[in-house]
């Protein structure tokens, strides 16, 4: 039997396979071997056909056992972490082991040693993965998903629908982890696009997704070293669409990697052992680290099913389990403190939009684990934008966070389907599905630099300028909204001239909006009117420990009239609305504003609107 790697020990060697038939590879070919035989490392500034003939394509190295293994039950899975310089997957005898790099079984995490070499305790149903370290790559598979990872489970998954993981057999004698030196990962300054909640019903949905957000990032060359997290639910319960979501990856120029959400389920599987199985045949393991110029992401799984037996495809909940917060523990305690943590899961830990009862159940503990750290935590899951700063409180957190407020930085994704690929269909192929606070679709980048970490949102149709919708809430459009309230959107009948107001309606309300998406507390906006010195607008949600200010007051009057009239969401509370309160003595005619908003980093971004003033 093998034993367990002791403190201040080196484990035993994984002898070297030179032979080809002493191999099995898991999805790579001969064909890659030979197309990637001069070890080339990945510039940061590559451009996308350089990507697509240079990508480091390959997978692990799985050794199996022998004849006389196999009779007995392993302890430990060992292997190597080591310099693949041939690109060919397989470790070759002129090929160093890498001292220092984190590999996990999922509950455990250790470091390789001085030659490379790893032990770890063995268990039926675990996923062995590496820690991508700074200055290298793992391999990518022919759709660039990240190859980091080996699942064990040997009689495979019970009976599921969509089939679950395969039989594994016998625990293999060595699990080796090939990686290639990368200057794309070693450039201090990286960009990582996160994208939530492609969630794609059918094959119509696919396709809106490859006309949109993918065919945006097929144009765009600056994330070959972070890559690109998917942060959960890919499909919507259609499982056997995970293979077109991994087709429709093999668009990106960087490495995709992914999360399980509560719409990724097997959900005839009821033990809590086996619900993301379809998820982890195709993707890999629910969480798991990697490693980016100064940058520490920490994927987690956030999603746990069933909360009860008989169950429904609802009875699920915002929690990491003890296992998985324990691996986390370890994880983190394995960074050093000089670098950034960028924590992703598919729910958010805390957000403002369902802020009574949308919180991960060991948030306590997760705040303990990272005290003291560079963070900013990622969530998708709700379809729609939150930027919410170090120090935000609203009524109901406290319990949570404090007296103080968030400790970090807490984003909400926009979702890649928007609200559900809701919406008119444009000429691009692509539906405008405005979500619930008003934002459109698209995709967030962490642009970081070093250990600073600065998010911009980019809409659906690659426009990096667009970032506010501007419009007018008068007593017409109040009127309007509340008329219409009840009644299913996409039935309901244009407001006319939402751009007109009457001089009397100036004496009851009018504000310009300015729905500015990745606004947040230390943003500001200012609106100067026909030419006028500029005016401060003010937030409709301050988050000063109120509770959210909802209804037609406080609504994105554009996006309500585009989800009135063509379905959608329903954009009545969001915390990133400022109202500038239109003058009452302004004279009839045509008017111009212009509205220069700021954000949290400096940033400035412009936008005008026209309107009119009638008597």
């Amino acid at each position: 039997m093998k034993s367990f790697a002791q403190p201040g020990k080196t484990n035993r060697c994984t002898p070297l396979r030179i032979t080809a038939g002493s191999l099995v590879l898991l999805a790579t070919s001969a064909a890659l071997t030979a197309a990637n035989s001069a070890p080339v490392p990945e510039q940061a500034s590559t451009s996308a056909a350089s990507w697509k003939s240079t990508a480091y394509r390959g997978s692990v190295q799985v050794v199996p056992a022998n004849a006389e293994q196999t009779n007995i039950t392993p302890e430990s899975i060992d292997g190597v972490v080591f310099d693949d310089r041939n690109k060919n997957s397989a470790r070759d005898v002129n090929e160093p082991g890498r001292p220092g790099v984190t590999v996990s079984n999922g509950r455990e995490v250790t470091t390789t040693d001085g030659q490379g070499r790893y032990e770890l305790p063995a268990f039926e149903n675990m996923t062995i993965f590496v820690t991508q370290p700074r200055g290298y790559q793992v391999p990518v598979d022919e759709h660039n998903v990240a190859q980091f990872f080996y699942t064990h489970l040997p009689q495979g998954s019970p009976e599921l629908k969509y089939g679950g993981i395969a039989p594994t057999g016998h625990l293999p004698e060595a699990v080796n982890f090939p990686l290639t030196q990368s200057s794309a990962t070693q450039n201090p300054e990286q960009s990582c696009l996160i994208g939530a909640d492609v969630q794609t019903y059918n094959q119509r949905e696919v396709e809106f997704a490859r006309n949109g957000v993918f065919t945006d990032l097929a144009q765009r060359t600056d994330y070959t070293g972070c890559g690109a997290l998917f942060i959960g639910d890919l499909v919507g319960d259609e499982l056997s669409l995970f293979t077109a979501t991994r087709e429709l990856t093999s668009m990106l120029n960087g490495p995709a990697r992914f999360l399980p959400g509560n719409h990724d389920i097997d959900y005839d599987s009821l033990d809590g052992d086996h619900e993301f199985d379809s998820f982890r045949a195709q993707f890999g393991p629910e969480y798991y680290s990697y490693d980016a110029g100064k940058t520490h992401v920490v994927a987690l799984s956030t999603i746990a099913y069933p909360t009860k037996v008989p169950a429904k495809k609802g009875d699920y909940t915002y929690d990491l389990g003890e296992e998985q917060l324990g691996w986390l523990r370890a994880d983190i305690a394995k960074v050093p403190q000089n670098k950034a943590i960028v924590l992703a899961g598919h729910s958010p830990l805390l957000e403002f939009f369902y802020s009574d009862d949308h919180t991960t159940k060991q948030i306590k503990e997760i705040y303990k684990i990272l005290e003291g750290r560079e963070v900013i935590s990622l969530g998708g899951h709700t379809h729609m934008s939150e930027n919410l700063r170090a120090g935000d409180m609203l009524a109901g957190w406290q319990d949570e966070v404090g007296e103080d407020g968030l400790p970090f930085t807490h984003l909400t994704v926009p979702a890649v389907s928007g609200q559900w690929y809701g919406g008119r269909v444009t000429d691009n192929g692509y539906p405008t599905s405005i979500q619930r606070d008003g934002t459109p679709p698209g995709v967030l980048t962490l642009d970081i630099k070093n250990t600073k970490v600065t998010e911009h949102f980019t809409i659906t149709g690659g426009d990096t300028s667009k970032q506010m919708s501007l419009g007018l809430n008068t007593p017409l459009y109040r009127t309007w909204y509340e008329q219409n309230i009840t009644k299913p959107r996409g039935t309901v009948s244009a407001l006319e001239d939402p751009l007109t107001v009457s001089q009397a309606d100036l004496s009851k309300d009018t504000w310009l909006t300015t729905n500015f998406w990745m606004g947040s507390t230390g943003s500001k906006v200012e609106v100067s009117l026909d030419g006028a010195t500029s005016a401060t607008a003010k937030r409709t949600q301050q988050l000063n420990g109120e509770r959210p200010r909802v209804g037609a007051e406080f609504s994105d009057s554009v996006a309500i009239a585009e989800q009135f009239v063509h379905g959608g969401g329903l954009a009545e509370k969001t915390t990133h609305l400022w109202r500038f309160e239109v003058p009452s003595d302004l004279a009839v005619g045509s008017h111009m504003a212009t509205v220069k908003a700021t954000d949290v980093h400096g940033r400035t971004f412009t936008d005008q609107l026209t309107f009119e003033v009638t008597s």
